[in-house]
């Protein structure tokens, strides 16, 4: 659940800047303005989906696994809708193809950091 949210979350948000890249909607250089409305997207949708994650969790298990699922799909939706979000415009500025280089890049990249967000989540929430 963790991993494949970011996975989605990743692959939305490149998707819709290859296809702005593609009609001349966005370039390279706007990647600052690209990255903040990402890490926006990324917050509402890791605070909404945490929401229902946090209660879930902590109506089946306990509170405190439900703050680990919460904050590590808020965490994980930000990273993921920022780095998605931003790849396409970085693969267009060296020269590579966003289409074909994005998608797995970030399949790669957020589902080994998801591991780790959680893992530090899991760490710092319930002291082991």
């Amino acid at each position: 659940l963790l991993i494949g949210t970011g996975g989605n979350t990743g692959n939305q948000a490149a998707t819709t800047v290859t296809r702005a890249l593609a009609l001349g909607d966005v370039r390279p250089r706007d990647v600052l303005k690209v990255m903040g409305r990402e890490i926006r997207i990324g917050l509402l949708l890791g605070f909404m989906l945490g929401a229902i994650g946090f209660l879930a969790a902590s109506v089946f298990y306990s509170t405190q696994i439900g703050m680990v699922i919460g904050l590590t799909l808020l965490a994980i939706c930000t990273l993921a809708a920022t780095v998605g979000g931003t790849m396409p415009l970085i693969a267009r500025k060296i020269g590579v193809d966003p289409a074909v280089f994005a998608n797995p890049f970030i399949t790669t990249l957020v589902d080994a950091t998801g591991l780790v967000i959680y893992f530090l989540v899991a760490k710092a929430v319930l002291g082991i």
